[in-house]
Order: C-alpha cells, then structure tokens, then sequence
C-alpha cells in the first residue's frame, strides 16, 4: 500500500471535548479529512483522564460516527498525550567511538538518542519523546546530520520530554475499552505545531500556543527544530470559572457569556452595554456589563500569558522569536486576545488555522484553531506509520489492506511492547530512516 492510499486515524481527547477523526493525503501530499467527529469530555480534568468510564462512552460515540460517516473500520490510532503531569529537560550525551577514521552510521546516532533513555529520573515517571536538536563531532558544533562524518567522539544535544507513566496507561486503558489499540502517543503541542506552523516560522523562531480548556502548551522553534516544550495547568476552563465566580451565574452561562460577549481587552469594552442573564429557578434576571465581564477575562489571560513569557524565557530563545507567537486552540478565538498577546510581549501575533495542509477547498467547520491537534495528530500519524503494517478495512469493499504487524525491537511471541517502548522505538527508526530530519 502506498502513502496515498493510507488512511490515517486519530483521537484528540481533551478537557471540553473528544474528537476522532480519519484521514489521508491525496496525490499531493495534501491531507484529506474522511470523517470527524466530536463530542463533550466530561472525563478529563486538565487534560488527565479522571473518569475512565466516562471518557470511554465519549472515545466510543465518536468512533461509531466517524466509522459509520466513512464505511473505514480501524482498530489503531495515534493519540495525544499531555496535561499538567508534562514536563521537559535538556540533556547532553556522547559515545566515542573506536576509530576516528571509519564514519559515524545510523547505529551510532541509536545509540546515543537510546542512552538518554537511561538519565535519571523521579519514581513514576516515563520518558515519552527524545527529540534530537544538534550534534557536535568532536570539536565541530552545530552540526545537524553528522551521519557520514568521521570523528572519535559524537556529542548531541537533546530536547527530552517526560511524563506520568499513570497518565498514560489510563489513556491506552480508554482506548483499550473500545476495541482499539494505540499506535502512537504524541504530545499534543508537537501535533498542533505539525498543523499550524510553516517551514519558514520554525526557521526563523516561532512558539506556538495552544490554549485548550484545561491546559495551555507552549512549543518554541527555531532553526527548524524544537528548542522548549512545556504544558501549563491552566486554560479557557479558568476563564470560565472566574467568570461564574465573580457573576454569580451558572457555568454554562459564563461559558456562553465568554464567547458570546467576551473580550480580553477591557479598556476598549463598551461601557455602556450590558448582557441579561436569566435568574436562577425563577430569581430575579441579572444584568452584568460588557466592561466588567472583559476586565474578568482580561484578568485570567493576563496570568496565562505571563506563564508562556516564562516559559518563552527558559527555553533561552526568547531574543531569537523573529516569527512571534502562533496562537491556536479553542481559547484563541477569544476576541481581541491576540492584541493583548502582542501588547503584553510585544512579539508579533496571529491566530493558527489548520488549513496549511489540507487539501481542495477546506470546510469552514474544520479549518478551526480547535481543531489544530486532531489535524495535527493525523499529520503526525503519516511521520510515524508504516503503510504495510496498518489495519484498515474498507467496509463497501470489504477487502482487507495488509494486516501485517511487526516489532522490529522483539522476538516473535513477546507481549506487546508498552506504549513508552514504542515511543522510544519508533523515534529511533524515525529518526534513521528520515535521514536525520529534525522535529
């Protein structure tokens, strides 16, 4: 089977909703969405699965939807993983080799990105992605694919995520539950970048901010290669609750309150315009001004953008963003939040729609900033995958495409590798295989 005919299958399971979806990339290389569907997620707190049974029941309405719009049935999907529990370090190793004169192979760079799967780390935890940044052959810096070069001693700086390894279980326990196995986990900031970001931004610096219900993530480019990664506890679900709080309303009204009406600048809010809001059980209605609910919004945001300056701050590339920041998410679509971005960082600012890759004429519905992960789990999902070990059927044909499955790291008859092995495996032979292309 060729990429073209590839499907691809995806699960974005976030703290306000579940979406699966499927797609593939036609005769030029651009992405064609299938099917997707969503649903609440009423299971999920800051993007850590919580309820397993209600998680479940949203992971399953959605595929059934997505399988019947389609007629594709699959049984593995790439899923996104992040969540408060994400963190990231930078780490530096070397090997030295026994000759100078024979040149450094693809074995030599498995090596290397293996040994970082041996740092030390706390109890509990699970190093998910090790993400190559440079190398340096003996005293030669900055070398991207040192693969052909002779040297004694290869050095290579990398970018090291980590995670709960009880997070992660849980997801694959959800997906497990209905019927499906998890090919891949992918943390979810590299996911949107892959659906947002262009080429010429990750060269020139960039950081991609996805502001989600429950967490916000933070990715920071430069060079074409990821520098920084970091999850903050805390997104458009916080906005909501301060909204509740100091209204004195329901949920669902602050949330429709926020979208409807809502403005993160509030010295530019109408002070003259107010919002009725039905009373409670027959009480009395409530007026609340378009001022003071925006200085409510504007209050939150502001400490949400003070955690991604810090975070820009200690990825140590804050000087070198030339493209500013890429805002995406659901939480983008906050009127006049990318005015108060760009006034509280002073870097440029524009909302990131998925529609870099997708093919023809993209559905309105589709090409929005929530929707930037699911995309991008799809696009990642065709990095990650090999077409001869897929399983997909096409159910108006009924004909099987290759059910062949391999573990090229064990012996025939093992268990199943864990999903943290197949992060690490998969990410060598990616890394080899792709002649070294960064992230």
């Amino acid at each position: 089977m060729s990429k073209n005919d590839e499907i691809i299958a995806a699960i974005d399971i976030g703290t306000t909703k579940i979406v699966s979806i499927i797609g593939r990339k036609n005769e030029h290389g651009k992405l064609e969405i299938l099917s997707l569907s969503k649903a609440p997620s009423k299971g999920v707190k800051r993007g850590v699965v919580q309820n397993i049974e209600e998680t479940v029941n949203a992971i399953r309405s959605t595929i059934e939807e997505v399988q019947s719009k389609s007629g594709i049935i699959f049984s593995e999907v790439f899923v996104g993983i992040a969540g408060q529990h994400i963190k990231s370090i930078r780490n530096r190793g070397y090997i030295n080799r026994n000759s100078d004169e024979g040149e450094i192979t693809k074995d030599d760079i498995r090596q290397l990105i293996a040994d970082m799967r041996n740092i030390p780390i706390e109890v509990g935890e699970e190093i998910i992605h090790v993400l190559p940044q440079n190398f340096i052959v003996d005293y030669e810096t900055g070398v991207k694919n040192p693969v052909g070069m002779s040297g004694r001693r290869l050095e290579g700086n990398f970018h090291i995520v980590i995670g709960k390894v009880a997070s992660a279980r849980n997801i694959e326990k959800c997906v497990n539950r209905v019927g499906l196995e998890i090919n891949e986990l992918i943390l979810e900031p590299l996911a949107s970048s892959e659906a947002v970001l262009t080429d010429d931004e990750k060269e020139a610096g960039v950081v991609l901010v996805d502001i989600g219900g429950g967490t916000t993530d933070v990715a920071v480019y430069y060079d074409n290669v990821i520098r920084h990664t970091a999850v903050i506890p805390f997104g458009g679900n916080v906005v909501t609750h301060d909204i509740k709080e100091g209204c004195s309303i329901l949920n669902r009204q602050a949330e429709s309150l926020k979208v409807q009406y809502g403005s993160a600048l509030g010295d530019i809010a109408p002070s003259d315009k107010v919002v009725t809001i039905p009373g409670i059980s027959g009480r009395e209605p409530k007026e609340i001004s378009f001022k003071n609910l925006a200085y409510i919004i504007q209050s939150r945001m502001e400490e949400i953008i003070d955690a991604i300056s810090f975070e820009i701050q200690n990825s140590g590339f804050l000087d070198k963003m030339a493209a500013g920041i890429v805002l995406t998410g659901g939480g983008a679509l906050l009127k006049h939040l990318p005015q108060l971005v760009k006034f509280k960082t002073g870097m440029d600012v524009r909302i990131g729609l998925p529609n870099l890759y997708l093919a023809g004429e993209v559905d309105e519905e589709i090409n929005q900033p929530m929707y930037s992960t699911s995309i991008g789990l799809v696009l990642k999902g065709f990095e990650y995958s090999n077409p001869d070990e897929s399983k997909i059927k096409v159910k108006d044909d009924d004909i099987p495409i290759d059910l062949i499955e391999e573990d090229d790291f064990e012996e025939e008859g093992k268990n199943r590798r864990s999903i943290f092995d197949k992060f690490k495996n998969t990410l060598i032979e990616i890394f080899a295989e792709n002649d070294m292309k960064m992230e």
